[in-house]
């Protein structure tokens, strides 16, 4: 190579200068920032949204606190790119930092939930439009002089608006721009939601509601963090409460947040919200199409989007001046990520008030007791709604003694409910059927041979869906089509469904009422969101006599007709040992008994239990939730158990027994002595095989005050690495115990 061709190919490959260095944190588990080089006449800062080299590939990532390191920016990889969008703020990189730490996460991992719309982080492009700028066509049609009547308001349009405005085709829009009537302009992108107005239509509260919503009102004008516990039995009119609390936040310029536990089925909630602000919230929701996703986390980080309401992740939407969280059924355990990131968003955020010094509402019929205990211990104010709104009455609850009130040979509904179903349906009003089971029976086994059909990758039974003539895990989501034969023995016509689910209470049902209109709701049936969104709006019209459905019937929907409810197996959730059981019962059962009566109507609630004595089903058929509380209160502290110790549990699995028991074990070895701090287990977690791969569990307790952080850090330090095929995952304050 000749010595000008050498210098032209140094010139074009020639790196740019360097002048320092800044550390990076990208969407990896890697437990720090790395640090680059910033190129000469590249402007960054903290929080800055950039695209850097990360091996053979281009990544994300954002500038993090800790300015240079002493490195030579020479011997580092310089960032790439740096996307024209606000830096990430300091409360934002603070709360991201504290959640790492707190879940012993990396902190990547917490980045990586903040920048889900990579192809948000440019401006959004700007749309071509036309503007009005004079003169008629020679030849003037009917048409023609709607479009020109609509755009001589001076206002510019998009050339498919100004067509729709005016009622023609766009082909008449495209003739007159021909003409010389418009000119094509670029105007910015549209707001995803128009502004809400605080104004627009203001509720009428009396009593109990309005003292509630003074009091939460009076905490957003303090402008400080502080935390209120919204407390009211179903249908006492929470929602409007916080409703007062949002627009006071609008009106000091501040942005909200609300975050439900299914936003993607609470179309209703939707429209309450734009019946009292003229406008919707923005959505944020795994559900959400890709390009809206983009524009939403867009908008919000500019302050373009005054209101956010989206599940859990939404937390983590780099706001650019949030000012409340709502977090809407706090109780609900669908606030818990249990994916990489083990957090639960009611508590975190509650720490995104704190780091950002705003209030933060949480709302229940059915607080958590760790909620009841903040709010008895006075870190949280309480707020209580003892009645339903409008003077309703709450529906009168009995327990159906099964062992007295047996349902027939093959059947699963006393005659008491029977009976009840029928009267319902005689005045045309609406009855609610509750099982949380999904499918049509939980276990098939063959009568001969007594073969049971067990996924092949996870040690859970496999559940018949007959609607979908399949038998599916529910764990991995495995499925076969049901057999005619016994795969064991080979024996026809002898495989016999145990237990009900939701679909075999539906044939059930229909043997008994042929004439009614009855709808299953659950969340694997076929059509997904959209269809279950079309059947909880028909439920709320009145196009169906009887509704059959799983616990997603008890998130906070609105029924008007609905004057019956029927817990089919109210003792489910206390067969097994979460030490939540109970509570969890309580709150699911009080919910889904709410949805009667809430327009005023007698209504009236059955629950079918073999423990009519126990302390669950007394709670809540005398109504007397203080003293559930406060015996839940008492158990729990007198194990220890959170609020008043800590929790964490160590999941070990890997593709062979030996192998996921071994490492566990040696985490176990590794626990130093620590006083208030013990390590239970090893031992099989009670489902030991998911997706093929053998798990084992270590729980690990403490007192309140221990230093959980620490001492999981200097265990898992000095505990063997993962090798192979094992994998730990760790989860802080756990939710599930399976």
């Amino acid at each position: 190579m000749s010595t000008d061709s050498s210098d032209l190919f140094g010139a074009l490959f020639e790196a740019p200068p360097l002048n320092r260095t800044v550390p990076v944190l990208v969407p990896m588990p890697a437990p720090k920032p790395y640090s680059y080089s910033v190129p000469e006449g590249m402007a960054v800062e903290p929080g800055s949204v950039v695209q850097v080299p990360l091996g053979p590939r281009q990544v994300i990532g954002v500038v993090w606190d800790g300015g240079e390191d002493g490195v030579d920016p020479k011997k580092l990889r310089p960032i790439s790119h740096v996307f024209d969008c606000p830096p990430l703020s300091r409360e934002m990189r603070d709360f991201i930092d504290w959640v790492a730490a707190y879940t012993l996460s990396p902190p990547g991992l917490v980045a990586r939930m903040a920048l889900r719309a990579p192809n948000a982080f440019e401006p959004e492009p700007m749309v071509e439009g036309l503007k009005f700028v004079g003169g008629e066509p020679e030849r003037m049609t009917p048409a023609r002089a709607r479009v020109l009547a609509t755009a001589s308001d001076g206002l510019s349009w998009t050339r498919s608006g100004l067509a729709h405005a005016a009622g023609v085709s766009t082909s008449v829009v495209d003739g007159l721009i021909t003409l010389g009537i418009f000119e094509t302009i670029f105007l910015p992108p549209p707001p995803v939601v128009a502004l809400p107005d605080p104004d627009f239509a203001a509720a009428r509260l009396e009593g109990p509601q309005k003292e509630a919503a003074a009091e939460i009102v009076a905490d957003v004008r303090k402008g400080e963090f502080a935390v209120s516990l919204i407390d009211g039995v179903t249908g006492s009119g929470k929602t409007e409460v916080y409703f007062e609390a949002i627009a006071e936040t609008l009106k000091r310029g501040k942005q909200v947040l609300i975050l439900l536990p299914e936003i993607a089925l609470t179309a209703s909630f939707m429209e309450r919200f734009q019946d009292r602000f003229g406008a919707k919230p923005a959505e944020w929701h795994s559900d959400l199409a890709p390009r809206m996703r983009e524009k939403v986390w867009r908008q919000a980080v500019t302050g373009e989007v005054r209101v956010v309401a989206g599940a859990r992740s939404a937390l983590f939407l780099p706001f650019e001046d949030l000012g409340l969280i709502i977090v809407d059924e706090e109780h609900d355990p669908a606030y818990k990520q249990e994916d990489r990131v083990f957090y639960n968003a009611r508590d975190m955020a509650v720490v995104r008030g704190r780091i950002g010094d705003f209030p933060v509402v949480l709302v229940s019929a059915t607080p958590s007791v760790e909620s009841q205990v903040n709010g008895q211990s006075g870190r949280y104010s309480t707020v209580h709604l003892p009645t339903r709104f409008g003077d309703a009455a709450l529906p009168d609850l009995h327990l159906i003694d099964m062992r007295r009130h047996a349902p027939e040979r093959g059947g699963f509904l006393s005659p008491v409910l029977i009976r009840a179903i029928g009267k319902t349906v005689e005045k045309r009003e609406q009855a609610l059927l509750f099982l949380n089971r999904r499918g049509y029976a939980p276990l098939t086994l063959c009568r001969v041979c007594g073969h049971r059909f067990q996924c092949p990758q996870c040690s859970s039974w496999l559940v018949e869906h007959r609607f979908r003539k399949q038998l599916q895990c529910h764990q991995c989501g495995h499925a076969e089509r049901t057999p005619e034969a016994c795969p064991e023995c080979g024996t026809l016509d002898h495989l016999v469904a145990c237990g009900p689910g939701v679909e075999r209470i539906a044939e059930e049902v229909e043997r008994h009422f042929p004439q009614a209109r009855t709808i299953v709701l659950s969340s694997d049936i076929m059509g997904g969101v959209k269809r279950l969104r079309l059947e909880l709006d028909a439920i709320a019209k009145g196009e169906a006599d009887i509704v059959i459905g799983t616990q997603l019937v008890a998130k906070g929907h609105n029924f008007p007709l609905m004057t019956l409810v029927g817990i089919i197996d109210a003792d489910l959730g206390l067969a097994n040992g979460d030490p939540r059981a109970a509570e969890r019962t309580f709150q699911l059962l009080s919910q889904v008994t709410g949805r009667a009566g809430r327009t005023g109507l007698k209504s009236h609630g059955l629950l079918q239990t073999y423990q009519p004595q126990h302390p669950v089903m007394q709670a809540i058929v005398s109504g007397d939730s203080d003293a559930f509380y406060e015996r839940e209160i008492t158990e729990r502290e007198r194990a220890a158990l959170p609020p008043f110790g800590r929790l964490a549990s160590i999941i070990v699995s890997a593709e062979t027994r030996h192998d996921a028991e071994n490492h566990a074990r040696g985490i176990r070895n590794a626990a130093p002595e620590v006083s208030g701090i013990s390590v239970l287990g090893p031992a099989e977690a009670p489902l030991a095989l998911v997706r093929g791969r053998h798990r084992f569990r270590l729980l690990v307790h403490g007192r309140r005050n221990s230093d959980m952080q620490g001492f999981l850090r200097a265990m898992l330090s000095q505990s063997p690495k993962e090798r192979g095929s094992v994998q730990v995952q760790l989860d802080i304050d756990p939710q599930s115990f399976l």
